[in-house]
């Protein structure tokens, strides 16, 4: 029983760990879209 117990815990963390690196994912690739459009926006005005 302290075994199943034990192996629910563990696949809780894990799969709790890739929605978190999922969201920094996008979180990371958010910021390198706004960087790209303020770019492209300063480099039409010149």
């Amino acid at each position: 029983m302290k075994k199943v117990l034990l192996a629910s815990i563990v696949t809780a963390v894990v799969l709790s760990g890739c929605n978190t690196f999922s969201g920094i994912g996008k979180d990371v690739s958010s910021a390198g879209n706004a960087v790209t459009n303020t770019a492209t926006k300063t480099q039409s005005k010149l």
